[in-house]
């Protein structure tokens, strides 16, 4: 007997993430990593420990922010337990 498939949902993927580390990379040059903190139906996030990476002609630039909002239409990808772009 072949083991059934289990069939998991963006947002329960999404869910079991809260409190873990998190890689955001957004549609513009930016990305964040950080401990997620939470979550709406529209995926706007709420991250702490967060460091913001930006993507220049110069290389990647990083800034250390405290707690974070970001707009869910805004990303792109998710990386649960990401390290960044520095990784």
């Amino acid at each position: 007997m072949a083991a059934a498939a289990t069939t998991i949902l963006p947002l329960e993927l999404v869910d079991r993430c809260i409190g873990s580390k998190i890689w955001v990379v957004m549609k513009n040059e930016r990305e964040f990593t950080g401990t997620l903190r939470g979550f709406d139906d529209y995926v706007n996030m709420v991250l702490s420990d967060v460091k913001e990476y930006e993507v220049t002609s110069n290389g990647v630039t990083s800034t250390d922010l405290g707690e974070t909002l970001l707009n869910g239409n805004n990303i792109a990808m998710l990386v649960p337990g990401g390290k960044g772009p520095e990784a």
